[in-house]
């Protein structure tokens, strides 16, 4: 659904937005709002918001619509909390425009989505700030869910190599997209709204084959999933990670289900960190579930610049919280 305004008197353009979704998902991302210089400060980006979500939420038609926005600025975080919009995460360096960016999500669901999530008992460790801080930001209870016991990954059916082995990156989308297609010819093996498979990754005996959205343009990467599962590809994470970089990602995220304990705890291995947290993301039936945002970036984060509005603040701090967490040497490991 795309909306304009108009100048009553002239017909000139005023002002823009949009709600993207697709074929057969309940979500959509709010995107392309942009004001006219003459008519700024005067509530059009609100209107087009507001009306935007009237016609896509409270009519049934989506679940939930997200919004990346950027922190260069206090303003686009305002413009989306004055309409209903809640802060979910920070996704660091996300983004690479004039320079290496990082962005805020925020959501709005429909009326009784939220109450309709499906409960985890567990979750690893370092997931419960993140939680903790949700509960506080959206209204939301997770209030049986522990830190699970600390488990060894599964083996990999064939070691790794030292060097991580050689990883093909094939970069063919039409062809891409075909063989995703005959794998996962349904939603079933796979979730990610909005990105479709452009990149394709794989080791020289083929044994998996990791599917991923590269943007160059933008510097950021997503990973969607893995044939014949994600768990084959789970400890090959780290020279995946580099063979994007070298692509010319310097970001790279994930999006998990929050009862995916295994999965969750491979990608903390390797050094991602959950940013974001967005509950009752997929629709299954009458419940919903929910999902972590993971990421990782090669290149430096600096969050000097940043522009943050109270509600987001926690979500920053905790992050930061978390990246030193996994990525800072322990008292025991730093050497007299």
């Amino acid at each position: 659904m795309w909306l304009v305004g108009r100048c009553p008197g002239t017909g000139a353009l005023t002002a823009s937005a949009a709600i993207h979704g697709e074929a057969g998902s309940r979500i959509g991302r709010l995107e392309g709002i942009a004001v006219h210089p003459e008519h700024r400060s005067a509530g059009m980006a609100a209107a087009l918001t507001e009306e935007l979500c009237a016609g896509m939420l409270d009519t049934g038609r989506l679940d939930s619509v997200y919004a990346t926005v950027r922190t260069v600025s206090a303003g686009p975080q305002r413009v989306v909390a004055r309409n209903g919009f809640r802060p979910l995460g920070v996704l660091p360096n996300a983004v690479d425009l004039s320079s290496r960016e990082s962005l805020a999500l925020y959501a709005r669901h429909a009326a009784g989505v939220l109450d309709r999530r499906f409960p985890v008992a567990e979750v690893p460790a370092p997931l419960l700030p993140l939680l903790r801080t949700a509960e506080a930001a959206l209204g939301i209870r997770y209030p049986d869910v522990r830190a699970a016991a600390a488990r060894p990954l599964p083996a990999p059916a064939v070691p790794v190599p030292e060097d991580g082995g050689r990883l093909e990156v094939i970069e063919a989308p039409a062809f891409v997209r075909r063989r995703f297609r005959d794998h996962f010819p349904g939603a079933g093996g796979w979730f990610y709204p909005l990105h479709t498979p452009n990149v394709l990754l794989t080791p020289e005996d083929g044994r998996f084959e990791v599917y991923a959205y590269l943007n160059r343009a933008g510097g950021y990467c997503s990973l969607l999933t893995a044939h014949p599962d994600p768990a084959a590809a789970a400890a090959y994470l780290e020279p995946v990670t580099r063979a994007l970089a070298r692509a010319g990602a310097g970001y790279v995220e994930a999006l998990v289900p929050l009862a995916h304990h295994e999965a969750l705890a491979a990608f903390l291995a390797q050094g991602f960190v959950a940013g974001a947290l967005y509950p009752a993301m997929r629709a299954d039936g009458d419940g919903f579930h929910d999902y972590v945002v993971l990421s990782r970036s090669t290149e430096r984060i600096d969050f000097r610049g940043v522009a943050v509005e109270p509600p987001l603040q926690p979500y920053l701090d905790c992050y930061v919280s978390a990246w030193a967490s996994t990525h800072l040497p322990t008292s025991p490991e730093v050497a007299p």
